[in-house]
């Protein structure tokens, strides 16, 4: 597919993308998920590659990237009974101090890695492994609370689309993860309470995990889930992805389908993987791509390219490691304004790869206020489902409530201006800030979140013990390319490979965990907003 009908395609759903708002929200109905491709559709299939598997992930399973345990199944060196076990028996030692997870799901788990064992031969690419899911995607006979009062009795009929097409692959829900109040700060009780702590700092309840997807980070970097899924609406994936070592790819707008996901913004609501490295995060949504009927905003893209190949690095026999294609990488000018020492190191390693061209890029002059001040109207997008809640109890809300009721104060001709303004935006992106490049470092992830572009966040560092990380941005439906060069990127270092100390074994349950949160901070409704997605 040329890049020129991507953009195209890419410019006419981004007009589109406006009109249909009303009709998007994805709030509990009858209706169920349906089959991953619509009829007609040639889909791009999912292959599983074959990988070294390294030496730490024979020793223990829950230490394998997810590709890695889905060789060591098909050669019948691990089996899936064995891997859920494994993370169920971490969950129970020490979830009670990261609070992950929401909801565990052990015995339909195990039931689940069982039937996968027993099915050996007739494998999906993802035919048992354990995932995390978020809390605020639909899962079928399974609490779907949002971490919210209005949810809180909320047990759905039927998977979200996405989490539909994980399972259809064989993939197993271990559970929720934890989140933000409706998605929109980190992961904290309705009422502000912090729960799910950075895994790198457990006993630190202070320290930023990221955004709203906090729980599906915390349970794939403490070895609780092989990958996970999370949505972004303000960079809660790359956020918790950079905090937490891992590799998050929230991919183009309409990639993966919404259907069955509570939303926060329509035109900005993301579903997207929570990975261990490259090759996790591209097999996650290849899986999960694909047109769905029931969200207009994924039917008639442009093909998926092939993941897989994207994420496998090029090394010569000699060890050396090229890009797949050349790539000219944009640097902007505030890229070394934080985490110096740590991006510098990370530019002379990537220039270092044979293919990588780096240039620098400047901002528009009005990119504070295209990328600030036309921000805020992602609010009133995020009360127009609620406005029933909002009017019946608005105590439903708990702490985010304020963040709901400035979404009131936005008027219809505001909301339309900041639509013209995010059509200037797109076109400041595509023709002036990546005039010159494929695919551009980012100092945050605010930009590409307004445009509905791709994004990938990957590992490079560490700054005072915890994880630093980069985000990359690309063209529209080039989610390929932003794997290349996190895969070249990873084959060079080791970053991505490790994972924090566990923490002391606690009690389990539940009162153990209300036990072990009894000393947290609580988030106030201005610092909620302040944080809000």
């Amino acid at each position: 597919m040329s890049r020129a009908l991507n953009r195209r395609v890419f410019l006419a759903g981004s007009a589109a993308a406006t009109g249909a708002v009303v009709g998007g929200a994805v709030l509990p109905t009858a209706a169920h998920a349906t089959s991953p491709n619509s009829p007609g559709a040639k889909p791009y299939l999912p292959y599983l590659p074959d990988i070294d598997v390294r030496d730490a992930a024979r020793r223990d399973p829950t230490e394998a990237t997810l590709a890695e345990a889905a060789v060591l199944m098909r050669r019948h060196r691990l089996t899936s009974a064995t891997l859920v076990e494994a993370y169920l028996d971490r969950i129970e030692t020490y979830d009670s101090t990261y609070q992950a997870y929401a909801e565990v799901t052990a015995t339909t788990a195990l039931a689940a890695a069982r039937r996968a064992d027993r099915s050996a031969g007739k494998r999906g690419v993802l035919s048992g492994i354990p995932l995390c899911v978020k809390d605020n995607y639909f899962t079928d006979g399974v609490p779907t609370r949002c971490n919210s009062y209005i949810f809180q009795d909320f047990v759905p009929d039927y998977d979200a689309t996405a989490v539909a097409r994980l399972t259809s692959a064989g993939g197993i829900v271990l559970g929720k993860g934890q989140m933000g109040p409706l998605a929109t700060t980190r992961a904290t009780t309705p009422n502000g309470t912090v729960t799910t702590v950075n895994a790198w700092t457990p006993d630190n309840p202070a320290t930023d995990p990221g955004g709203s997807s906090t729980g599906p980070a915390c349970a794939v970097a403490g070895r609780m889930a092989s990958s996970a899924i999370g949505t972004q609406t303000g960079g809660s994936i790359v956020q918790p992805s950079n905090r937490q070592n891992l590799t998050g790819l929230k991919p183009t707008m309409g990639r993966i389908s919404a259907y069955g996901v509570i939303p926060l913004s329509y035109t900005r609501d993301h579903p997207g993987p929570l990975a261990r490295d490259a090759m996790d995060a591209a097999l996650m949504l290849a899986v999960m791509a694909g047109p769905d009927p029931h969200d207009p905003r994924t039917l008639g893209l442009p093909g998926l390219p092939d993941l897989v190949r994207a994420a496998t690095p090029v090394v010569s026999r000699r060890g050396a490691v090229r890009m797949r294609r050349a790539v000219t990488i944009g640097v902007p000018a505030d890229f070394l304004s934080g985490a110096t020492e740590v991006r510098q190191a990370f530019l002379g390693r990537l220039d270092a790869i044979s293919g990588v061209t780096l240039v620098n890029v400047t901002y528009p002059d009005d990119w504070a206020l295209l990328t600030g001040t036309f921000n805020d109207a992602r609010l009133s997008e995020r009360t127009e489902p609620f406005r029933h809640w909002l009017r019946e109890d608005p105590t439903k809300f708990g702490v985010s409530l304020l963040s709901w009721l400035q979404g009131l104060m936005l008027s219809g001709d505001e909301w339309i201006t900041a639509q013209r303004a995010k059509n200037h935006l797109l076109r400041e992106v595509l023709d002036g800030v990546m005039a010159r490049c494929d695919v551009l470092l980012q100092t945050g992830p605010v930009p590409f979140d307004i445009l509905g572009l791709p994004e990938i966040a990957f590992p490079v560092g560490f700054t005072a013990g915890i994880p630093a990380g980069v985000i990359l941005g690309g063209r529209p439906y080039e989610e390929d390319r932003l794997l290349e060069v996190a895969a070249a990127y990873q084959a060079v270092t080791d970053w991505h490979t490790r994972r924090p100390a566990d923490p002391a074994a606690k009690p389990a349950g539940r009162a153990a965990a209300k036990a072990a949160g009894a000393g947290r901070p609580r988030l106030s409704a201005e610092e909620a907003a302040a944080q809000s997605a």
